[in-house]
Formats: structure tokens, C-alpha cells, sequence
């Protein structure tokens, strides 16, 4: 489910927790000038309202996060979403792709004269092909297109570095890849992309624009946009070198006060971090034990540091979806939302704006999450931006790469092994054997795997065949599959890091390949709920003083995700793209009359 899996810079497939500095926090007053506000709509007067005889006026935000550039419907789980129903069960609904979303997104401003509609990262990266293979300019084009106002960046927009990122926001042709049609030059998007907290290392100033003020018919909103402080922990080192990641709370809490000088007292803060709420359904109530209780995780801790002066927080990054309050640091009661991820929800919120405070009257604000259900038209304009890419894509996105007897799943929280994970980890073990025949074991971090791969036909391929753009649905990144050396003693560090140090509170289980067992127990807490001498290699006991070959995708190898231990690994062979492990292995061991059947992901044995 991992929301926090980077790529590397590569070519195209086939066609820290405070300020750094005070010398940062003192630019910080000199930077307005590089977020004007924007001038009033047509038809508005600026700084006056539209009707002055009222005190207030009715303002509406729809938010969405992690779209991860989902412009099709997504397969699978993926493609759904838990609804609560009046007698206490839950269904699953059908849900995302971006023209019924945009058609949504129109259906919800109908009636309102002032709406925005904003976002809180990952909008792209760790993409399908149709947009993945295009560096994700479709994206941004469907955004531009269903009427994005403003983004705050996150930790998937940095998967190919700032200079990539400052592209989609600024427009051209990509350097390696050129423009990908005779005459037509990507435009960039046409709303701006917030990063108030990511600075430049020598210079102390934001890569992209800190906060912008909207002028929505006389009312002016600000919003400050950041991504979480730990992004360079969770992104390849390439990807932000030369960045410095700065305290959310502090940063947002000093552009309030810029914004303040500015008369600007309408503030919504975009934060590319999040909760992890207590249920699964989007539409339950998350304040029914009282404020706050029904979520958890790193945007309550956030949402408690930021200035009561800001009036709601629209969050993303655990693809999680709620609609709860937590208190300020002056304990009012403040919503703070997310809209899960790929496009299957959006968030609306509704409030007054106070025309002679100009400001929310933070009592009036009220949000819901709502479907992107499938029974809807779809917006005419986004199919045919779709189907335009799609064709451009079909040469390499049609292309049969394997057959599966059924559904092959990445599992969820509950269950720390999958069957998707266990194909991945024995698709880069065969992989590391053709380079080192005496490669051991692979290891694969769940956060890596994006998609399930679907029984059903998506298009006119036939059920069971997997097709290389589904097979790009599963693994995005353009990693390499890297084989180190550990030793015993290291190899059992590693397990025991899926459950401790920066994984002790959000486990991250690392998918196995065939051969590998062990025991995961649950009732113990800390690293020892890795069992260190149960873990076997083609059931013979790991010893800590012999060594190992492991394969690895390139991410690990750098020690991303907590996974420190793997960094010190010895005598790396670097090796090809693994993606194309996956399609190998998966040619090579299914067939129409064959297929390849999922595992029954009993590797890991818990003990609850």
C-alpha cells in the first residue's frame, strides 16, 4: 500500500524535522514577492464582495491527493472504495478515473459562484503507463483540463529529481525523450505547484513557489503547500539532492505569518502528510468518540503545531481516506481531510468567508468525502484526452508479456506477505541467478508494488493476459535489480528493521522469494517480532558469520525505506531494468494453456 516508493531518474520504458537554519527562517519574510496574488476572475472587484449587503459569503474547496496518474479507471482494488451503509455493513464501490472525476468535480461547483479546487501531492509519479511512459505530461494535462487550481508538491513529484519537476510546473520537451509529437511542445501546469519547505541547500529558498493567494470575486485565499520532512528518506538520493526538506508546522506556521502582513487571513494549508484512520469505509464518522479519536499517525501530531490562525488542513500520503477534527494548539476543534488516493474520492468543503474579517469563520467549515462513482457520463473533453495518449501508448501498452489463472493481489495491511509480492521477489531472484548464479534470495519492499494484476480483460487482450502496461501498472519506477553481499548476521538486521527503528510504528514487511521463511510474531513489539532463528534459506538456518547474495531493486540498495542495513551491503553488481525481470519471468513461466497461478503466500508465518 506504500505510498512511499521512489524511481529513479531514467529514460522512458521502450518508445530535516525542524528549519535548518535561522538564516532560512529569515528569508522567509523576503520571498512574498515570489507568490503574488492572483488577479481577481473576470467579473469580480477586487477586495470587494459581490454583494455587499451581506457579512458573509459561501466558499467551496474540493480537494483531491495521490492521484499517482490514475487517468484510467484503476484495476482491481485499486479501483474501489469501502462505503459504510445505514445498517452497519459495507460494500465495495467501484470508483476513480479522470473524466468521471472531472465530470464529478463539474457537478459539484454547479450553484457555487467562489470554488477551488486544490490538491495535496503526489498528483503524479509511481504512475500507469498511459501517463508513466510519458513522464506523466498526460496528467498534468488532465489537470489543467478539469480545473486544478493549486498543488502542494509531494514526495512522488521528486521520483525524477527537481529538474524533471520543474518541468511539469514550467513546461518544454523532456531532455532525454524529446516531445513526443511533431509540433506539439508540453505546455507545463497551468496551476501552481507549492513547496514551502523544500529549500535549496546554499541558497535557503523554496524550489517552487512557498504559498499563492487565490482571489476568488473579492475573496482572497491563501494556501501554503508542503510535503513531508522525511521525503529524502523515502526518495531515491538523486531525486532531492541539493534539497533540504524543512519542519511542516514550522514552515506552514512562518508563511502564516507572511500572508498575515498581507492581509491575507483565509489560510488552508496542503500537506503531503497523513493519518491513518479507523475504519476503512471514507464515508464513516470519524469524531462519533469525540475529536480526533478517530485517527492517528504523523498529521495529528502536525495538525496540532499548526497555527490556529490556519483554517483547515487538506492532507494525502497514506492514500487513507477521512474527514476528522483535531484540535489546534489553542484546542478549537479543526477539520483536517484526505480523499484516499488514484482519483476514487474527492473532498468538499464548505465555509463562509467573513467579508469584513477576511477570513473563514472556522465554526462554518464542513467537509464530506464523496464517490467518483462509475455510473456517471464521463467528461467528453478528458476521453478524448485519454484515448489521444492512448493510441500514442498502444504499441507498447498492448503488448501480451504473461497469463495468470486468476487474480493476483498485493494483499493489505493485514496480511504481510502477498501473492503479487511473492512474483515479484521470484521474478528478481531468477533475474539475479542470470547475472550470479550463485545469488541466494531476493527481497522486495512492498511500497514498490502499485497495482494488482487483474484476471479480467481491461481492454480487447482476453481474460488472463497480462499486458505489458499492466505489468507497468505494477512496478513504475525504473529500478534497477541490484545484487550485494550480507552476511548472516546482516541479513537478520534487515528482517528485524521491517518492524523496528523508522518502520517500529508502520511496519514494512519485505516480500520474499521462494526458499525464504520465516516467523513474524505479533505479540511480541520491537524487533523481536522477527523470530532470528527461525529464518531459513532452502530450509537451512541463516548463519550469522557465512554470507549471501541478495537481489534487490536499486531503491533498497540505497537503504530506502529504514532498510539502512542493505546499504552496507558489499561487492554490488548493478543490473538491468525490473520491470523487464518481471515480464521475463512472467513469459518464461506462464503460457495460454498455462498460466501462471499465485502463490499461496505462506513464506512469512504469523502469529497473531
Amino acid at each position: 500500500m506504500s505510498p512511499t516508493r521512489p524511481r529513479r531518474p531514467a529514460p522512458r520504458r521502450a518508445l530535516s524535522t525542524a528549519l535548518a537554519t535561522a538564516a532560512a527562517l529569515a528569508t522567509l519574510g523576503a520571498l512574498t514577492a515570489a507568490a503574488p496574488a492572483q488577479a481577481a476572475r473576470p467579473g469580480s472587484q477586487p477586495g470587494h464582495p459581490s454583494h455587499p449587503s451581506h457579512r458573509t459569503t459561501d466558499l467551496q474547496l474540493l480537494a483531491l491527493n495521490d492521484f499517482h496518474g490514475n487517468l484510467e479507471p484503476p484495476a482491481g482494488s485499486s479501483g474501489r472504495v469501502t462505503e459504510l451503509q445505514p445498517d452497519g455493513t459495507t460494500k465495495n464501490v467501484d470508483a476513480g478515473g479522470a473524466a468521471y472525476l472531472a465530470n464529478s468535480l463539474r457537478t459539484a461547483r454547479e450553484g457555487h459562484a467562489r470554488s477551488l479546487t486544490v490538491a495535496a501531492g503526489d498528483i503524479v509519479g509511481a504512475s500507469p503507463l498511459l501517463s508513466g511512459l510519458f513522464h506523466d505530461e498526460p496528467t498534468v494535462e488532465a489537470m489543467n483540463k478539469l480545473g486544478l487550481d493549486v498543488t502542494s508538491v509531494g514526495n512522488h513529484e521528486f521520483d525524477e529529481g527537481k529538474k524533471e519537476l520543474l518541468r511539469l510546473q514550467n513546461g518544454g520537451c523532456h531532455p532525454v525523450d524529446g516531445c513526443y509529437e511533431p509540433g506539439r511542445t508540453f505546455k507545463g501546469a497551468r496551476y501552481p505547484i507549492l513547496s514551502a519547505n523544500v529549500v535549496d541547500e546554499a541558497t535557503g529558498r523554496p524550489l517552487l513557489k512557498p504559498y499563492v493567494v487565490k482571489n476568488v470575486k473579492g475573496a482572497r485565499v491563501g494556501f501554503i503547500g508542503v510535503t513531508l520532512k522525511g521525503t529524502p528518506d523515502i526518495v531515491s538520493a538523486d531525486g532531492v539532492k541539493g534539497l533540504k526538506f524543512l519542519d511542516e508546522a514550522d514552515t506552514i506556521n512562518s508563511y502564516t505569518k507572511v500572508l498575515q502582513r498581507q492581509g491575507v487571513h483565509a489560510i488552508v494549508a496542503l500537506i503531503h502528510e497523513g493519518g491513518y484512520p479507523a475504519s476503512a469505509a471514507y464515508n464513516y464518522d470519524c469524531d462519533a468518540g469525540g475529536s480526533g479519536s478517530g485517527l492517528s499517525g504523523p498529521i495529528v501530531d502536525i495538525a496540532k503545531k499548526v497555527s490556529p490562525e490556519v483554517d483547515t488542513l487538506v492532507t494525502a500520503h497514506t492514500h487513507n481516506a477521512y474527514v476528522c477534527t483535531v484540535p489546534d494548539p489553542a484546542g478549537r476543534p479543526r477539520l483536517v481531510t484526505s480523499a484516499a488516493s488514484y482519483g476514487r474520492l474527492f473532498t468538499e468543503l464548505d465555509m463562509k468567508y467573513d467579508w469584513r474579517t477576511h477570513d473563514i469563520v472556522r465554526a462554518s467549515v464542513k467537509g464530506s468525502n464523496h464517490v467518483v462513482d462509475r455510473t456517471q457520463p464521463q467528461a467528453p473533453d478528458l476521453t478524448r484526452l485519454i484515448d489521444h495518449w492512448k493510441a500514442l501508448a498502444a504499441p507498447v501498452a498492448d503488448k501480451p508479456i504473461g497469463y495468470i489463472a486468476r487474480d493476483i493481489t498485493r494483499g493489505t495491511g493485514d496480511t504481510p506477505e502477498s501473492p503479487l509480492g511473492d512474483l515479484v521477489a521470484d521474478a528478481q531472484l531468477a533475474y539475479g541467478r542470470t547475472l550470479d548464479s550463485g545469488t541466494d534470495l531476493a527481497l522486495m519492499n512492498p511500497g514498490g508494488i502499485r497495482a494488482d494484476l487483474v484476471h479480467a480483460a481491461s481492454g480487447s487482450e482476453g481474460d488472463g493476459v497480462v499486458t505489458y502496461g499492466e505489468g507497468f501498472a505494477v512496478q513504475p519506477f525504473s529500478n534497477t535489480v541490484n545484487l550485494k553481499t550480507l552476511t548472516g548476521a546482516q541479513l537478520i538486521a534487515v528482517l528485524k528493521q521491517q518492524v523496528s527503528g523508522a518502520n517500529a510504528a508502520v511496519p514494512k514487511i519485505l516480500q520474499i522469494s521462494s526458499g525464504v521463511t520465516y516467523t513474524l510474531d505479533l505479540t511480541k513489539t520491537g524487533a523481536d517480532r522477527v523470530v532470528a532463528d527461525s529464518i531459513r534459506i532452502d530450509g537451512k538456518p541463516v548463519d550469522p558469520a557465512a554470507t549471501y547474495r541478495v537481489a534487490m531493486n536499486s531503491f533498497l540498495a540505497g537503504g530506502g525505506d529504514g532498510f539502512t542495513e542493505l546499504a552496507g551491503g558489499t561487492d554490488q553488481l548493478v543490473g538491468g531494468d525490473d520491470l523487464a525481470a518481471l515480464v521475463a519471468y512472467l513469459t518464461a513461466h506462464s503460457s495460454a494453456s498455462a498460466p501462471y497461478a499465485p502463490t499461496a503466500a505462506d513464506r512469512i508465518t504469523v502469529v497473531k
